[in-house]
């Protein structure tokens, strides 16, 4: 696990945990800037996405690790905690657990996926060749470039940056972060007190993701942006403006 902290040493804290397959340089790159200008950042890249020769091993054993350093170096608490898609999962770990204290969750576009263990090895098994085929030729890197572009509108320099993180993490440690995150159960109706939970929702993603955020929490509060998923975080776009603007808005929430 690797802990970096950035930004105002006097000001609220913000966690940023990175999602699928990133590591927190790429996936915040395009707002680390603006965000560490009105907070004190607490960066983390987990086991197996840190630059080490360690895998990744569960969902659970890494949010263990997270409510222990926040623990050591926080006195337990941070005032807000921003999830990019597979990040939220621990987002919503760390409030339901209740270890730490966080005032102000923050769903980046998270999918909250969940299934049993067969249809998680299915899925696991589908789309690994997906994540994982950056590593392997450059046709495969083109078709994804392409892929990258069209979908998300990411201009080529950014798919690239993409690309190349994504290509440098071990295969077991992609496979265990994507099947661990199914089967990781989050819970109904989760309703801490004094904390809220915050949900950057991206509608191109569907409406059943709108609901998944309904059935997890008791009262989400949910912001809608007609974009694609994590779309604001890709630099070049009309939704990084508008993103921030909310996050500093929720930060700013009493609890």
């Amino acid at each position: 696990m690797e802990y970096k902290e950035f930004g105002l040493d006097n000001e609220k804290t913000l966690l940023l945990l990175p999602g699928t397959c990133c590591n927190y340089e790429t996936n915040f790159g395009a707002v680390f800037d603006a965000l560490s200008k009105k907070y004190h950042i607490i960066c983390v890249n987990y086991d197996g996405f840190d630059g080490t020769d360690t895998i990744f091993p569960d969902m659970i054993t890494v949010t263990e690790k997270i409510e222990q350093y926040i623990q050591d170096n926080h006195n337990g608490r941070v005032d807000g905690a921003l999830g990019s898609s597979l990040g939220g999962s621990f987002v919503g770990q760390l409030i339901k657990r209740q270890n730490i204290h966080i005032d102000h969750g923050i769903f980046g576009s998270s999918d909250l996926d969940e299934c049993g263990v067969f249809a998680a090895k299915l899925q696991t098994k589908i789309m690994y060749p997906l994540i994982s085929s950056a590593a392997s030729n450059s046709k495969k890197q083109g078709k994804m470039r392409k892929l990258m572009t069209s979908f998300f509108q990411m201009s080529d320099s950014v798919a690239d940056k993409f690309i190349a993180c994504f290509s440098s993490f071990q295969p077991e440690s992609i496979l265990n972060e994507y099947y661990t995150d199914l089967i990781t159960r989050l819970g109904d109706y989760i309703d801490v007190p004094h904390t809220r939970a915050h949900f950057i929702y991206a509608n191109k993603m569907g409406k059943k993701y709108k609901k998944r955020y309904e059935q997890h929490f008791a009262n989400p509060d949910i912001r809608e942006f007609d974009m694609q998923h994590e779309q604001w975080l890709f630099g070049d776009n009309n939704w990084t403006e508008p993103v921030l603007e909310a996050i500093y808005e929720f930060m700013d929430m009493p609890v």
